[in-house]
């Protein structure tokens, strides 16, 4: 029997990894941890709430006594850390959150997670902890740790957590570091699903300085595919980089969308840069695709289209999110399945 604790399953990517693994059969129970602060929601796990292999709990990873309470009497043998803050800009205005939730909230799963003597524990962080490249290169597992924002700070911080962990204890913990995700479901203050969603209201579309960011992006499908196969297959004590191959400036990712919506690019409006706004990142994952037989499949173009579209036929949740009433659909709908935790 294989029992997952996933943190942070009512985000973006945690989601769509409880929606595959539930799918797949892969484990018989996942407890779905995450604290539904702005960027957790509920909604998100429409379909798979009531799957009876799944038990959502509501808890803050930081707060240690909480956090022990609410998992109490419940077993699990594997954790997959997803749960983080994970908004650049965010961070920048006030990088405390970042520290409580990122920093403090790691080490607390990770004393748990050493008490219940599990057996694995995925750690999913970012090619953001290696910093910026130039014009050339890749970003490898054995990259030097260089973050620039304090976000990507306090992921790096983290991830030398796991390390440390993995050192001085024995922990069976494993590290991944992902290129930009897309897909549904993500939180529309990301760069796709502002752009869609602004271009579907006929708004501006805001373009950071000149636009020739360059990230490299990856289709969450394959992404949670990639943390499987490490969770899986991956040797303990490694890390993972998992990328999607596909180069894109910001300006270019916004010019398509506009494109496959139609609209017009007198929409974009260029604004002052991000404070330290890093140049390029571009992740080399050839450890992942040749120790465990992973490779990205979705191609961006075919990817973005079927993100677009998700966005256009899904317009009541962005819509709810913008306006903030997907906040209400805890209390309305599942606090009291719960006991009001």
């Amino acid at each position: 029997m294989t029992s997952i604790l996933v943190t942070g399953g009512a985000g973006f990517i945690g989601s769509n990894y409880v929606r595959r693994i539930l799918a797949s059969g892969v484990a018989d129970s996942v407890v779905n941890l995450d604290a539904l602060t702005y960027s957790g929601n509920l909604e998100n796990l429409d379909g798979v709430l009531d799957d009876p292999r799944h038990r959502f709990v509501k808890a803050d990873i930081a707060d240690a006594p909480g956090v022990d309470s609410a998992l109490g009497g419940i077993d699990f043998d594997q954790v997959v850390h997803f749960a983080a803050e994970s908004h650049v800009d965010r961070s920048i205005e006030d990088a405390g959150a970042f520290l409580r939730t990122n920093v403090l909230g790691t080490q607390v799963l990770l004393d748990l997670a050493r008490r219940r003597g599990v057996t694995r524990f995925v750690h999913v962080s970012t090619d953001e902890v290696y910093g910026a490249l130039g014009p050339t290169g890749l970003f490898s597992e054995t990259t030097p740790l260089s973050p620039n924002s304090p976000y990507a700070a306090s992921k790096a911080a983290s991830d030398l957590l796991v390390r440390a962990a993995i050192h001085t204890h024995g922990f069976p913990a494993l590290i991944t570091r992902c290129s930009n995700n897309y897909g549904p479901y993500q939180f529309p203050e990301k760069l796709i699903p502002l752009m869609v969603s602004n271009a579907l209201e006929d708004r501006p579309l805001p373009v950071y300085g000149d636009g020739m960011q360059v990230r490299d992006w990856i289709h969450v499908n394959d992404h949670c595919d990639g943390i499987e196969a490490v969770r899986q297959r991956g040797r303990v004590g490694e890390v993972y980089n998992l990328g999607g191959g596909n180069e894109r400036a910001n300006i270019q990712v916004v010019k398509a969308i506009l494109a496959a919506t139609s609209k017009p690019e007198s929409l974009i409006r260029y604004v002052a840069d991000r404070l330290g706004h890093d140049r390029r990142y571009a992740i080399d994952a050839t450890k992942a695709e040749t120790e465990l037989g992973w490779s990205p499949l979705v191609s961006f173009e075919a990817g973005l289209a079927q993100t677009i579209d998700w966005y256009i036929s899904n317009r009541r949740w962005w819509e709810r999110i913008k306006s903030g009433a997907y906040l209400e659909f805890y209390a309305r709908h599942y606090a009291a399945r719960l006991g009001g935790n």
